[in-house]
């Protein structure tokens, strides 16, 4: 019992990480808008450097090459048709389709958080903690992107706010699974990392990059900026690997 206490107040501090674009309440609409286009980049950054270096390279320590790129492409296909679904139903709607589909991803990418952290806290409560730390210290850039993503695709920014918290919170539902079913749990999660690794690089190359050449519209101020973010993410994401390992 005690074990379940330490996962779920450690989850529960997690998912506090979803309600970090707060700050954006209290900045200008227009100032906002300026900084989208640089939130969207850094976001397509940090979703393809987790998605290579954390979730992929992660993977690669459980399942062999084959099935852990075969899993990728699975989950990059099954995004294509969701985001196909979306937007034949959804076509002449906003929010955009992706941010739909970079909910899922994200829900996806907690919920194994979850497991992770569960499986940390059944060794020791001081690995839970820095394990809960180390995943924190990861999820936070991608949090910053995802509020951006869902501001940029219509959402208002309480509402923005609300699903970025709510998709934090399915690591609580990861680490109550993993407490409850931890052998099974860790099985599942090896094939649900590289799923979600195809997910994230789908939205990336298909959705978020594409957007971000409208959004600067040739203009090389705006490139620059764009770029520089990208890259950030990119370093972001590695310097976390570095870091923590």
């Amino acid at each position: 019992m005690m074990t379940l206490l330490w996962i779920l107040l450690a989850k529960f501090i997690n998912s506090l990480v979803g309600l970090i674009g707060i700050f954006s309440l209290w900045i200008s609409k227009k100032l906002l808008n300026k900084l989208l286009v640089c939130l969207i980049a850094f976001s397509a950054g940090t979703l393809l450097g987790g998605a290579f270096f954390h979730l992929l390279e992660e993977s690669l320590e459980h399942l062999s090459v084959t099935h852990s790129f075969g899993v990728a492409i699975i989950g990059f296909i099954l995004f294509l048709l969701i985001e196909e679904y979306f937007q034949w139903h959804h076509c002449r709607c906003r929010p955009h389709a992706f941010t739909s589909l970079m909910l899922v991803g994200d829900a996806i990418h907690n919920f194994i958080d979850g497991l992770v952290i569960a499986a940390g806290f059944f060794v020791s409560p001081l690995l839970g903690i820095v394990t809960t730390l180390m995943i924190m210290g990861h999820e936070a850039p991608q949090e910053i992107g995802l509020f951006g993503i869902l501001i940029y695709g219509g959402y208002e920014k309480r509402k923005a706010l609300i699903y970025s918290f709510l998709t934090q919170s399915t690591c609580i539902l990861g680490g109550i699974v993993g407490y409850f079913v931890s052998a099974k749990a860790a099985a599942v999660s090896h094939f649900l990392i590289p799923f979600a690794a195809g997910g994230f690089i789908y939205i990336a190359a298909s959705d978020l990059i594409p957007e971000i050449h409208k959004m600067h519209k040739r203009n090389f101020k705006s490139f620059f900026c764009s770029f520089l973010s990208f890259i950030a993410g990119l370093i972001v994401m590695i310097a976390i690997k570095l870091i923590f390992g």
